[in-house]
Order: C-alpha cells, then sequence, then structure tokens
C-alpha cells in the first residue's frame, strides 16, 4: 500500500520534471538509475531514499524540500474537484507552455477571450 507522502513526494517529482521539460529516461540517466524506477517513484509506488531525493532534486535544480511543498494540505485537498496545484496536470502545464509561447498582443487577445468563453459556460 502506497504511502499518501511517498504519492506526494511523486507528484511534486513529475511536476518538476514536466516543468522543465525533461523526460523519464533523461532524469533517470542523470540520477543514474533506470527510467522504470522513476516511474515506480512518481506513482508512489516505491519509496525515495533519502540519498536518491537529494540526487533528483540536484537533476531538477530544487532544493530536497521542494518535494514535500503542499504536503499540510495535500490530504484535505484531494477531496477537491479541482486540483491544488493546477500544473500538477500534464494538459494544464502543457497550455501554459503553450499560451506563453504566443506572442504578447495575441496572448492578451487569447486571455480576453478565455475569460469571455468561461463566463458562459
Amino acid at each position: 500500500m502506497t504511502h499518501p507522502v511517498d504519492v506526494h513526494v511523486g507528484k511534486r517529482i513529475r511536476h518538476r520534471r514536466w516543468l522543465v521539460g525533461m523526460t523519464q529516461q533523461q532524469l533517470a540517466e542523470r540520477v543514474g538509475i533506470k527510467f522504470q524506477q522513476i516511474q515506480k517513484y512518481e506513482t508512489g509506488a516505491n519509496r525515495v531514499s533519502a540519498s536518491r531525493l537529494w540526487d533528483i532534486a540536484d537533476a531538477l535544480e530544487v532544493p530536497v524540500s521542494f518535494f514535500f511543498e503542499g504536503l499540510e494540505t495535500a490530504e484535505t485537498e484531494s477531496n477537491e474537484s479541482a486540483p491544488a496545484d493546477i500544473l500538477g496536470d500534464k494538459e494544464a502545464l502543457d497550455l501554459v507552455r503553450s499560451y506563453y509561447a504566443i506572442p504578447e498582443n495575441q496572448r492578451r487577445r487569447l486571455f480576453e477571450l478565455a475569460r469571455v468563453l468561461s463566463d458562459v459556460a
């Protein structure tokens, strides 16, 4: 059975990996393990040892504490319909990356369109 802390740490690993645009294979190579192990860490199926978490933090260029941020609220927010950290959702992260790739004047127009459409829905 997975422990909620292991699941949370795994989600934070996946979140940061997506944010920097790194594949599981690339992260695994930087850490010196197989990508399947990264998969297991990200799902919380396997616990990440302290030394391995240190290596992962170094590869992802974040402090180790990054992986524990939001842990206090993760359990209470798990009952909500929207994710507490919307960027933890791959589709949302891809959307944000694409949005910021649009030139600023067009991005503002797209933003206004999205606001209008969300008010209608």
